[in-house]
């Protein structure tokens, strides 16, 4: 997963050298290099924001480095002073961390090592815009594929959704609180996943404005960008069902075994929509075969499963309901279609059935 982005950071880094070198003629620009590989890194979201970050940070630390220095001098307390000065100026331009940093750095380089007015505050600035710049191209030549990585985080993280409740559903069928204290870890563990997956998809969109290879993506990234948030809340939901289990379990409360049932179903529907999430434009299962599963078992959570149900119970069968709407997004549909998919639960509701 790695190997790309190293590939490119290292290319980005010869790449600048080469042009900082040859083409402008620094004789040894080291920032240049540094430069490129600070602005792609191995996370592939942001990249172009983190360029545009470093050669700001640079100009303002070199700026007011430049210009202080030649004012109060150099010395132990104006570095102190110049630092501060620098990276203020920096927040106060933008809240980003690269700006503040490489605003420091480049104040305590002109602090220590160049004199007031020297030209290498200037060929610094250069060397970090050339390094940006570069690192931008690579991206662009040498890309990523701008939907592969989101589709197999997002693959990730329904599968664990999956895993999460069978092991619910298995403590259900026999009241047993160990395989539910099991699912609640993992799903506990899954907010990194979702992480990634914004990122990746951030990266993806940054990837198909960049690179001319990829501009034809844009439409795939638009509905893997829209069912982010749907994933991102089914796995919140489940982590609340489970909770809510792991006390029906303990509390001894009965559940009806309709209700069981309806744990196992959904999480045999996440096996689609895993499936969905890796499957190729034209392959199936595609949204509409997920959407079809989906709707199957939506139409069976009904309130009678809840005659004679307990404050748990109850929660969990409304934890079900909007896990399930939650899904029915990530396969295509829009929030209001999702919920009128499920069978009323009151007699006038806000969205009607469909028919």
């Amino acid at each position: 997963m790695s190997a790309l982005p190293i590939l490119q950071c290292a290319l980005a880094a010869a790449g600048a050298w080469w042009v900082a070198t040859t083409v402008v003629g620094h004789e040894r620009p080291f920032f240049a290099p540094i430069a490129a590989v600070v602005s792609l890194g191995l996370s592939l979201g942001a990249r172009t924001r983190r360029s545009f970050e470093l050669v700001l940070g640079v100009a303002v630390g070199v700026g007011i480095g430049d210009l202080l220095i030649s004012v109060i001098g150099g010395g132990t307390w104006q570095i102190a002073v110049v630092v501060a000065l620098a990276m203020a100026a920096a927040v106060l331009l933008d809240s980003g961390p690269m700006i503040a940093m490489q605003a420091g750095n480049s104040a305590v380089l002109v602090a220590t090592l160049i004199p007031p007015g020297d030209n290498a505050g200037i060929d610094r600035m250069v060397d970090a815009l050339i390094g940006g710049l570069v690192g931008i191209a690579i991206v662009a030549i040498v890309p990523t594929h701008p939907v592969g990585r989101a589709r197999r985080d997002a693959a990730v993280i329904l599968g664990s959704a999956g895993e999460v409740l069978r092991l619910v559903h298995e403590g259900l069928l026999a009241n047993d609180d160990k395989p539910i204290v099991t699912a609640l870890q993992k799903a506990r563990a899954t907010q990194p996943a979702i992480d990634t997956l914004r990122e990746h998809v951030a990266g993806g969109w940054e990837i198909s404005r960049i690179s001319p290879f990829y501009w034809n993506t844009r439409q795939r990234l638009s509905r893997l960008a829209a069912v982010v948030d749907p994933i991102d809340n089914a796995m919140r939901n489940i982590r609340v069902l489970a909770r809510r289990s792991l006390s029906l379990v303990r509390d001894d409360e009965i559940l009806d075994p309709r209700l069981v049932n309806q744990v196992g179903q959904v999480a045999d529907s996440m096996e689609v929509l895993r499936r969905m999430a890796l499957a190729d434009p034209g392959e199936q299962p595609d949204q509409a075969e997920a959407a079809r599963v989906l709707r199957s078992v939506a139409a069976e959570v009904k309130p009678e499963l809840l005659e004679g149900a307990g404050v748990s119970a109850t929660v969990v069968f409304a934890q079900i309901r909007s896990i399930l709407v939650d899904l029915l997004q990530v396969a295509g549909l829009k929030r209001i279609s999702a919920i009128a998919t499920l069978p009323p639960t009151v007699d006038n509701p806000a969205y009607p059935p469909e028919r």
